[in-house]
C-alpha cells in the first residue's frame, strides 16, 4: 500500500437542480460533502474571470502570499500571508504552468475591487450572517495546500473560477489516525507523498478524492479534513456557512480564542521544544488509537 484509501463515494449534482433547501436538508445539516457540477457558471464570473482578465484589471495590486518552501509554517496555524508580491507578477508567475508552491491564500480581493461581487456574490445556498465574507485562492501547477479542519469548523463551499484542483477529503471520524498537532488544526504527515511507515495510521483512514474543473464547486463541512492541489494555475472563491450544530461552533470558537493564541504564545516561549512536544504527542496519540482500532478489530473477530 502507496497511497491513501480514497474510495469513498460523494454525491455529484447539477447545480441548476440544487435548491437552498435540500442542500440544507441534504448536505449542510448532516455534514456530508457534495460536488456540485455548473455552479460558479451561473454568474458572470464563470465566464468572465479569466488570469488575463485579472492581471488588466488588477496587476497593479499589492497581494500577500504563501510560500510552501518555508518550513516553518508546518509549525503552527498560520492566519495570514508572511510574503508580499505584485498581483501582475504573480499571476505571470503561475500563467508559466511550472510547478511553484508559491500561491495566494485567504485573499480578500473583494476588497480591494468591491466591483467583483458583482461578479461573484454568495451562491444563496450559502446565504447566511458570512454571506459577505468570500475569500480567494489562487496558486500554480503542483501548488497544494496541507491537509487541516478549518480552524472556526464553518462549513465552506469552494468554487473554482479556471483551472483544475484535486481535491481530497477525510471524515471526521478519521481524525484520530490524522497526525493533528495539538492546539493547531492541521496534520504532521504529508498526505501528497504519505510515508505509511512513518505515520502507521494513515493506513486506517479512508477519503474521497474528486477534481474541480471550472465552474465547479465543492462543500466541505464542519469538520472535514481537506487537501487541495492545483493541476495548473486557477483559482478558487470560499464563501462560508456556520456549523450547523452547537459542539461545532463551539469548537471552531475554541481553536480561534484559545488554543490558536496559546499555541502562538507557547512556541515563542519554548520554540522547537514546543514543536517537539507537539510532534511526540501526536504520535503518541496516533498509537493508542492503533492500539484500540486492532484490539476492537481482534474481539470482532474472535466472537
Amino acid at each position: 500500500m502507496d497511497q491513501l484509501d480514497l474510495s469513498l463515494p460523494i454525491d455529484v449534482v447539477q447545480a441548476e437542480d440544487l435548491t437552498r433547501e435540500e442542500f440544507v436538508r441534504k448536505y449542510h445539516k448532516p455534514m456530508r460533502p457534495v460536488h456540485i457540477k455548473g455552479l460558479m457558471f451561473q454568474q458572470p464570473a464563470g465566464k468572465k474571470w479569466t488570469l488575463e482578465w485579472f492581471k488588466k484589471e488588477m496587476g497593479h495590486h499589492q497581494i500577500t502570499v504563501f510560500d510552501n518552501e518555508d518550513k516553518n509554517s508546518i509549525k503552527t496555524t498560520a492566519t495570514f500571508s508572511p510574503y508580499k508580491m505584485n498581483f501582475g507578477d504573480y499571476l505571470d508567475l503561475i500563467a508559466k504552468n511550472e510547478p511553484t508552491g508559491i500561491r495566494m491564500f485567504r485573499v480578500n480581493l473583494y476588497k480591494l475591487k468591491p466591483e467583483l461581487r458583482k461578479d461573484y456574490s454568495c451562491p444563496p445556498i450559502m446565504k447566511g450572517i458570512m454571506s459577505r465574507h468570500g475569500f480567494m485562492f489562487l496558486g500554480g501547477k503542483d501548488g497544494d495546500v496541507r491537509a487541516h479542519i478549518d480552524v472556526d469548523h464553518s462549513g465552506v463551499l469552494l468554487s473554482q473560477s479556471f483551472g483544475q484542483k484535486r481535491v481530497v477529503l477525510i471524515p471526521p471520524e478519521y481524525s484520530k489516525f490524522m497526525y493533528q498537532l495539538p492546539l493547531n488544526t492541521h496534520t504532521m504527515a504529508d498526505l501528497k507523498n504519505p510515508d505509511f511507515n512513518k505515520y502507521p495510521g494513515l493506513k486506517y483512514i479512508k477519503g474521497i478524492e474528486l477534481i474541480l474543473e471550472p465552474g465547479d464547486a465543492v462543500y466541505m463541512p464542519s469538520g472535514w479534513w481537506h487537501y487541495n492541489t492545483y493541476l495548473n494555475a486557477g483559482l478558487g472563491v470560499a464563501y462560508r456557512k456556520l456549523a450547523p450544530t452547537l459542539i461545532n461552533k463551539l469548537k471552531g470558537l475554541r481553536m480561534v480564542a484559545l488554543y490558536i493564541p496559546l499555541d502562538k504564545t507557547l512556541f515563542r516561549l519554548f520554540g522547537d521544544r514546543w514543536y517537539k512536544w507537539k510532534e511526540r504527542t501526536a504520535v503518541k496519540r496516533v498509537e493508542r488509537a492503533i492500539a484500540q482500532e486492532e484490539a476492537a478489530g481482534y474481539a470482532h473477530g474472535a466472537g
